[in-house]
C-alpha cells in the first residue's frame, strides 16, 4: 500500500520562492509507486490551499486555488481537513513532508503542529529547528561543544535604541569588516558586510527589518564549505562541498540569481580537513538534537587552515542547484533514495 506524503512548501518568510523550487525537485524525486502525494501549497499571506498538481507549482497558479487544506492538530482525527466550499473531508496522511525555509517552517512552528497532531515528520524536530534557525541561540550550543566559531557581537534591542552602544562594541571587540545578520533568516535574506560605522549603522537596520535580534561576526578570510548530515541517533555526514560565490560574499542574490556562482563537490583540500569538517558537522548537528537532516556550514581559514564554524541549516534547500542532495548523489545516494531514507526517519522518530 501506498504511504499517503502531505508535501508542504510555500510559507511566510522571505524564502517562499526557493520553498517552492525546492518542493518542485522533491516532488519530481518522490516515486510514484511508493507515495500517494498530496500538495499543500502556504501563501505569503499565510492562507494554506490544496494544490492539484506539480504544474500549478511551477507557473505560480496554485496561489489561485479555492480548495483550503490544512493540518489537523486532533490526534483523534489527523490528517489533512480539506475543504472545498461547504464540503469538509478529512484525509489521513502517513508523513508530513515540510519543504519550508525560514520562519514559520524551518523554526520549530509547524514541527510543533505535527508534534501535537501525532504525525510522522521529515526534518529536525522543535529543539533543534528552533536554536539552529536563531544564529545567537546556535553560537551558545557551538560554544558548549568547544568548536572554533566566528567571534560575535549580539543586538537583542526591540528597537534602534541601543544602536550606538552595539557599534561601539563591534568596534572594541571585532573590528572592521564585519558580518551583519538578522538571527532569524535564511537564504542571506538582510545579511550584508560593513567596512565602517556608516555602514555598520545601515546593516543593522536592514537585518532588523528582518528580526530584532541581530547578529553581528567578524570578517573570516577563507573558503566557504558546507557538509551534509543525515540520520538520527547514528547521524552520518556526506563529503565536502565548496561554495565560489560570484559576489563578495555569498548573499541571496549570488544563491539563485547570478549564474557566475559555483559549487565543487570535494574540492581540493588535505584530507585532516576535510575529516574535521564531517566530524564537526555531525557535532553539531547532534548538540542541537539534530535529526533526519541539516546541512552545516564552515570556513577554512586562509592563513591558518584552521575549521571554523557558521551555521547549521535544518530544512536546507533542495532545489536542482542546492548543495544538499548533490553532496549526497556524490555519496551514491540518488534523490529517490534520499527522500526514501528521510521518509522512513520519521517513522524512526
Amino acid at each position: 500500500m501506498k504511504k499517503k506524503i502531505a508535501v508542504i512548501f510555500g510559507g511566510q518568510s522571505s524564502e517562499h520562492e526557493v520553498s517552492c523550487l525546492s518542493a518542485m525537485n522533491v516532488l519530481e524525486g518522490l516515486d510514484r509507486d511508493k507515495y500517494e502525494i498530496h500538495r499543500i501549497g502556504i501563501t505569503k499571506e499565510g492562507y494554506w490551499l490544496y494544490v492539484g498538481d506539480n504544474a500549478q507549482i511551477q507557473d505560480g497558479s496554485w496561489v489561485n486555488e479555492t480548495i483550503t487544506a490544512f493540518i489537523s492538530p486532533d490526534r483523534k482525527n489527523p490528517g489533512i481537513l480539506k475543504v472545498d466550499g461547504s464540503h469538509v473531508e478529512n484525509i489521513p496522511i502517513d508523513v508530513a513532508f515540510p519543504v519550508l525555509h525560514g520562519l514559520y517552517g524551518e523554526d520549530g512552528t509547524i514541527q510543533g503542529l505535527f508534534e501535537l497532531a501525532g504525525i510522522p515528520y521529515v526534518g529536525c524536530g522543535v529543539l533543534a529547528s528552533s536554536a539552529s534557525m536563531d544564529k545567537i541561540s546556535t553560537k551558545i550550543f557551538a560554544d558548549h561543544i568547544g568548536i572554533r566559531q566566528a567571534a560575535y557581537v549580539a543586538d537583542i534591542s526591540k528597537d534602534m535604541s541601543g544602536i550606538g552602544k552595539t557599534m561601539d562594541e563591534v568596534e572594541e571587540r571585532l573590528g572592521y569588516p564585519v558580518f551583519v545578520k538578522p538571527s532569524n533568516a535564511g537564504s542571506s535574506r538582510g545579511v550584508s558586510k560593513a567596512h565602517d560605522r556608516i555602514e555598520l549603522e545601515a546593516a543593522i537596520r536592514l537585518a532588523k527589518e528582518h528580526d530584532n535580534r541581530v547578529l553581528i561576526e567578524e570578517n573570516i578570510n577563507g573558503r566557504e564549505v558546507e557538509c551534509a548530515v543525515l540520520g538520527g541517533q547514528d547521524a552520518e555526514a556526506s563529503v565536502v562541498g565548496e561554495i565560489l560565490a560570484a559576489a563578495d560574499f555569498y548573499d541571496y542574490d549570488a544563491k539563485y540569481n547570478n549564474a557566475e556562482s559555483r559549487t565543487v563537490i570535494d574540492p581540493d583540500l588535505p584530507e585532516r580537513i576535510k575529516e574535521e569538517i564531517r566530524r564537526n558537522a555531525v557535532s553539531v548537528f547532534q548538540v542541537v538534537s539534530g535529526f533526519g537532516l541539516a546541512r552545516v556550514d564552515f570556513f577554512v581559514e586562509a592563513d591558518t587552515n584552521e575549521v571554523v564554524f557558521n551555521e547549521i541549516n535544518t530544512l536546507p534547500g533542495f532545489t536542482n542547484i542546492s548543495m544538499y542532495p548533490m553532496l549526497w548523489e556524490a555519496m551514491g545516494v540518488g534523490k529517490a533514495e534520499l527522500l526514501d531514507r528521510l521518509i522512513e526517519l520519521a517513522y524512526t522518530r
